[in-house]
């Protein structure tokens, strides 16, 4: 669409252009009407009264030409490409080393699917960015205003298609898959940018790429735009105005060579609606003049064509309401690495641009702008001056046709800088000596005169990165990549590497800090990258003990490797004196940034996740007693446990299939041990979980048996949990005989599930031990079962899960296998037997192989004579008559015949006494110890409140030969105290 009137600025391009399509075309056709829109569409930008910047991003030559530009006009409005929900943020990038990036969060959803949470939007921004120069000029000129005016957050995911989100998802997901862990910093978020400059004609790509004699687009943009737009400092320069026609062009062209996506055209054009809609509300509100702002775009929406274009545009656009999801914002540590790698650019391309940012500021002069106190720069000792009236001339009405000079302007031929190419050469044979290349001098100078020869091959007066880049993987790498590292990356690092951004400590979320803050007395800096070991000693150092409970939920809520325990372990009803660890918590600063989007500590985000985990719509029962254990163990929350084990009976209530059986088995026995060690009395719902679970499981047991679906590891841990679980389900109410009636109603065909429930019948007494003997022994004796006997014994080892005591038994049916069956038989089955058995039961091996060791001999020379204790034959008991000699006190004759411990023992009690002699009658023993002591036994009598008194010396005849009757003579009451206590047990 043309402008309301039409200039006369590019009368002479657009004739050229005309002439051009007549000679290429033969005629008017679709070509005149592409180059004329071009010149079209940059008249129109050009005369737009509010000042369009189109910028590229991370484009040096952009940033260099922003930082000249607002040195020269000093605009007191700068209108910004960017969500306009992250302005509150801006200010924060002080306290941050850049590259860093603005995120918006949302974990909780409401008016988008379920599914797409979280949501999460980034915008990197690094100091070789034109957007960074225009926020730092903003934020610390005086009397500046910065306004962001691209769509929120909420509209990124209102207006693209979960298609584009999830195609930039797994742009993400590649990238951190490719090795380098830099490059997943961004997570999943949807990337948004000023400049998303590239074809969109994959035609068109392809047709720059190998005319430019080039590898990637990153490699073109640099050749044929970075170096025309920002080389010379003379006559040489692209002034401003040639800048912004070039960049209009560009914009055009591949926005009129952009196919036919009817998406992504819909979502671009309703961007630019709402950017000029922004801007004029903001113009009516202010009152700011056009001429005294600046709008910083791409270059793709700066050449717009709706019909909101400008600031005499229509006001026809509405701007949907945003949805009712709750969004946080912060500031995430970024990388060039993750940039590359969400926006597609070619690694090592934004690093390179890093390097092309500075020579280029030292080549031009240019002052950049920076924020002041930013982390990573120079403080300046002097204070920043109020800004000074503009020094530029007044813009006329007509821009002049700066495009068509310099389109015919031939190459600018940049010399040969022979110092610089022979560092770089240098330097790469350094590093790849470090890196485990045989590489030598004589390489060095095999990459410096390729690098040359590479760049003449394509039409290049200088080398550029790429051009030495090929020429070192050419002549060093060869044909092997001997260490971590190929050339190529280290050519990577060596030209600026992969610098990684940090957020300070002021910008973080108040959880990062409180985590920075409890952390503190382990004495380490945990915001620098890489890994630190931190040595605990509660026992010396009590105010540890806290360090350790961070860190224990850090390892629970952050990725594998922000928090490793080296030393030490936490389990229920047990905690270490003594741990260490290995911290990289500045290495994963993101994960932390947004565990404070979640909440304001980590308990708070901790009891939050276990909530949702329990109460999730694909919880089980196996992960709602994780939760209760996480529950116990991180936060000491009995309130929570309890909730969540009432929780756990709903859930398992609803299972119809045993496949959590095993997980479920394994953390209720570890709840249960904690429990009658820790706690006075079960909490009533752990009862109720016993009781449920056991009917669950013994309804289920039957079912389990056939199907094929189950596997016998689940049908064990059911019946492990039947049988361990059994004595407490039975006091509390469960009865036997279902467990019973189920093991009766199961009919396996599956060989490991029958020896399974042969083994249930053992352990319920259905089934005698000898029985199960006799049928392994049969299962051996029938050829045409030989084959499967492997699945059986697999089966076998899977019991000792619920019936332990049947060790014994498998090492003899193992064992009768060894022994009975030949060779020809025993060795095709036997790579089987022990697949089986690694795979299946590969946790249960060690009771077996401990049973067996207790049953064989531990010498190799005894096995030879060793006899088996199943073949040992049985040896009826012996029945002895027992004589009258015999029938006397045996007991008493042992003392006799050992009198030595008996002293011993008498001495040790301080007792004096003599031995009777041989035949000397005895004594009342009993009745004497009575009378010697009578204290004793009138303390017991008073505590059963029995009253009597002692009989006197002269004892009769009966007295005599029965002592306990006469005990109970004298003492009537305390002989019917005791009988009513017997009756009452």
């Amino acid at each position: 669409m043309s402008g309301p009137q039409e200039s006369t600025s590019f009368a002479a391009l657009r004739g050229q252009l005309q002439e051009a399509a007549a000679t290429f075309a033969g005629g008017p056709d679709a070509l005149e009407g592409i180059l004329l829109g071009l010149v079209d569409d940059v008249d129109r930008a050009v005369r737009e009264p509010l000042e369009i910047f189109p910028v590229c991003h991370h484009s040096p030559a952009s940033a260099t030409a922003m930082a000249r530009r607002l040195r020269e006009k000093q605009p007191k409005v700068v209108y910004v490409e960017l969500c306009e929900d992250m302005a509150p943020l801006l200010s924060e990038l002080r306290n941050c080393r850049l590259p860093v990036a603005v995120q918006a969060f949302a974990g909780d959803v409401d008016g988008f699917p379920v599914e797409w949470a979280p949501l999460s939007v980034v915008a990197p921004i690094t100091e070789a960015s034109a957007e960074y120069q225009a926020i730092a000029y903003a934020l610390d000129t005086p009397g500046v205003k910065l306004v962001l005016v691209d769509r929120s957050a909420d509209h990124v995911f209102q207006w693209d298609s979960r298609g584009r989100a999830a195609a930039d998802e797994a742009s993400a997901e590649g990238a951190a898959a490719s090795g380098e862990p830099e490059a997943a910093l961004h997570g999943e978020a949807v990337g948004v940018e000023i400049g998303d400059l590239r074809p969109r004609f994959a035609e068109l790509e392809e047709h720059l790429l190998r005319h430019g004699k080039v590898r990637h687009w990153s490699e073109w943009w640099h050749q044929y735009v970075e170096v025309p737009l920002g080389a010379g400092t003379g006559d040489d320069a692209a002034d401003h105005d040639t800048y912004r026609q070039v960049m209009f062009l560009i914009g055009s062209l591949f926005r009129r060579l952009a196919p036919g996506d009817g998406d992504r055209i819909r979502v671009d054009e309703d961007r630019e609606r709402y950017m000029w809609t922004r801007m004029r509300e903001h113009m009516a509100a202010t009152g700011t003049e056009p001429a005294d702002a600046l709008y910083v775009c791409g270059a793709f929406h700066a050449a717009s064509r709706v019909a909101e274009f400008g600031v005499d545009g229509s006001d026809t656009f509405t701007i949907s309401p945003r949805t009712a999801t709750g969004w946080q914002y912060g500031l995430i540590p970024s990388s060039h690495a993750a940039i590359e790698a969400q926006f597609g650019l070619a690694p090592g391309s934004v690093s390179i641009a890093a390097t092309e940012w500075a020579k280029s500021l030292k080549r031009t002069r240019v002052k950049p702008f920076r924020l002041e106190g930013q982390a990573g720069t120079k403080k300046s000792g002097r204070k920043r001056a109020a800004a000074a009236p503009a020094v530029s001339a007044p813009r006329s009405g007509a821009a002049e046709d700066r495009l068509s000079g310099f389109l015919r302007r031939p190459p600018v031929l940049d010399g040969l800088d022979e110092a610089e190419l022979l560092g770089w050469s240098v330097d790469i044979v350094r590093a790849a000596r470090r890196n485990g290349y045989l590489a030598s001098t004589a390489d060095a100078i095999a990459v410096f005169e390729t690098s040359i020869l590479l760049a003449g091959m394509r039409d290049r007066a200088k080398p550029t990165p790429y051009d030495f880049q090929d020429a070192a993987v050419t002549c060093i790498e060869k044909d092997v990549v001997p260490g971590r590292r190929d050339v190529r990356r280290l050519v990577e690092i060596m030209m600026g590497g992969d610098r990684v951004g940090q957020v300070g400590y002021e910008a973080l979320p108040p959880l990062a800090r409180d985590v920075h803050d409890r952390l503190a007395p382990l004495g380490l800096k945990l915001q620098q990258r890489g890994v630190q070991r931190a040595l605990l000693d509660m026992v010396s150092r009590p105010e540890l003990r806290a360090c350790s409970d961070v860190l224990w939920m850090l390892r629970r809520l952050m990725p594998h490797g922000a928090a490793r325990p080296i030393m030490g372990e936490r389990r229920l009803g047990e905690r270490s004196i003594q741990e260490s660890w290995d911290l990289a918590i500045g290495t994963h600063q993101r994960a932390l940034i947004e565990l404070g989007y979640e909440g304001v500590s980590i308990e708070q985000v901790l009891e939050q996740r276990l909530r949702r985990d329990a109460y999730g719509p694909r919880a089980t029962t196996a992960t709602v007693l994780a939760a209760v254990e996480d529950a116990t163990l991180y936060l000491g929350s009995r309130r929570l446990a309890d909730e969540l084990g009432t929780h756990a009976l709903k859930v398992l209530a609803t299972e119809r299939s045993v496949d959590g059986a095993p997980e479920v088995l394994r953390r209720v026995r570890a709840l249960l041990a904690y429990y009658r060690t820790s706690e006075p009395a079960l909490p009533s719902w752990i009862e109720s979980f016993v009781k449920t679970g056991y009917a669950h499981y013994c309804t289920l047991l039957p079912t389990a048996f056939r199907d094929e679906d189950a596997t016998v590891g689940q049908v064990a841990a059911m019946l492990g949990f039947l049988f361990s679980m059994e004595s407490l389900a039975l006091s509390l109410g469960c009865d036997r005989a279902q467990l019973e009636l189920a093991v009766a109603q199961s009919h396996p065909e599956e060989p490991s599930k029958t020896a399974l429930l042969w083994a249930a019948q053992v352990q319920l007494g259905t089934l005698s031990r000898a029985q199960l003997r006799e049928r392994c022994d049969a299962l051996l004796g029938n050829p045409l079962v030989v084959p499967a006997y492997p699945r059986y014994l697999s089966g076998f080892v899977h019991a000792l899960e619920p019936v332990p005591g049947l060790a014994d038994v498998v090492v003899e049916a193992v064992s009768n296998a060894f022994g009975r069956l030949p060779d020809a038989v025993l060795l095709p089955w036997l790579p089987l037997l022990i697949t089986t058995m690694r795979s299946g039961a590969a946790e249960l091996a060690p009771l077996l192989i401990r049973e067996a060791g207790r049953i064989f001999p531990g010498r190799l020379a005894a096995l030879d004579a060793w006899v088996p204790p199943w073949r040992t034959p049985a040896v009826p008991p012996v029945v002895r008559r027992v004589g009258a000699e015999e029938s006397g006190p045996r007991g008493a004759a042992l003392l006799p015949a050992h009198p030595a411990a008996c002293d011993a023992v008498a001495e040790l009690l301080g007792c004096a006494g003599e031995w009777a002699r041989p035949g000397a009658p005895a004594g009342l023993s009993g009745a004497a110890l009575l009378a010697a002591h009578p204290a004793a036994c009138d303390a017991v009598a008073g505590l059963l409140g029995c009253d009597g008194e002692w009989a006197t010396e002269a004892v009769s005849p009966t007295v005599a030969t029965a002592p306990g009757a006469a005990l109970t003579a004298r003492h009537p009451a305390a002989a019917k105290a005791w009988e009513s206590l017997l009756a009452r047990a």
